[in-house]
């Protein structure tokens, strides 16, 4: 069993807890997931099942899409309601300052890691070091907010959706804007939208399935990524799943790839590999009518079927 699945996750389970329960319904031990999701927030997570672990570090660089919703005048610890509040102060913005300074964020800028997160630290997640009192300070990064959009204001409720880079922290955003504002803000409340191409709308509650249902709704992985791909014929197959190069004649059609592109390997239906191209498809052509049998893939990633 392989493939990967789209979980909508509660709020109070880690992203770990998440793929334990995975795990647990399925029977299966090779489980993981991508883009971890904070025990407060909720929505979209990606798991992996079987083979598809294999695939979720290409799963990571996608742009995410939240919504949030801040509390202006508070600021705690984490940046989030699950923390220690530290200071509380009036918020005598108006409601045009308060649109004006969220939108002013959408761009490229350089935010600081909260020290609450799930980020791992030498093996250990920050939030876990954080709560034995150790305190890892990450240094700042440039992140990328694409788009702020409907923005609803109600008292010193704040809430948005954001579509952000990957990396970017919507907690930081949140504390970012509040002190732009001069007040300082707190994210109460989180919820993961997409990532990507893949939508909370298609998730799944792990915890309220049977191992039955859960099944029917994983993604095959030959329907995962989106690298450009190549189909081979049957007599290559076998040597390819042995991590064998494949040649020009091995290879039945294909679509455009670059040189030192990744590229997906089909035979048929079925996903055999991924592999790095040694020339550019456009050159294949020339090799054929000049009779030069030439390695153009090396496989790097092969999903052989234990």
């Amino acid at each position: 069993m392989s493939g990967i699945l789209l979980v909508d996750k509660p709020k109070g389970p880690t992203s770990h807890d998440v793929v334990d329960e995975v795990r647990k319904k399925l029977n299966q031990r090779r489980v993981g997931h991508a883009g971890t999701l904070d025990p407060f927030a909720t929505g979209l997570l990606i798991v992996g099942v079987g083979n598809a672990t294999r695939l979720l570090e290409y799963l990571m660089n996608h742009n995410k899409v939240y919504r949030v919703k801040m509390k202006l005048g508070l600021i705690t610890d984490t940046f989030d309601i699950t923390g220690k509040i530290e200071e509380e102060r009036p918020c005598n913005a108006t409601r045009e300052e308060i649109i004006e300074t969220i939108k002013s964020f959408v761009g490229s800028y350089v935010q600081v890691p909260p020290a609450y997160s799930a980020k791992k630290y030498k093996g250990e997640r920050l939030y876990e070091l954080a709560r034995q009192g150790r305190i890892v300070r990450l240094p700042p990064r440039q992140v990328t907010i694409h788009r702020i959009e409907d923005i609803e204001i109600e008292d010193l409720f704040v809430s948005f959706t954001v579509e952000t880079s990957p990396g970017t922290y919507v907690r930081s955003l949140c504390m970012d804007i509040g002190y732009k504002l001069g007040c300082g803000a707190t994210a109460v409340e989180l919820r993961r939208l997409s990532v990507g191409p893949f939508k909370v709308e298609d998730a799944v509650d792990v915890y309220n399935l049977s191992a039955e249902e859960i099944t029917k709704k994983i993604i095959p992985i030959s329907k995962v990524l989106h690298f450009p791909k190549v189909w081979i014929n049957n007599e290559a197959k076998e040597r390819v799943l042995n991590g064998m190069k494949i040649h020009v004649k091995d290879i039945l059609y294909h679509e455009q790839f670059e040189k030192d592109s990744i590229v997906q390997v089909f035979n048929e239906e079925e996903l055999l590999c991924l592999a790095r191209a040694e020339r550019r498809s456009t050159f294949l052509r020339t090799l054929l009518q000049q009779e030069r049998n030439e390695a153009v893939l090396k496989p790097f990633k092969v999903f052989r079927e234990s």
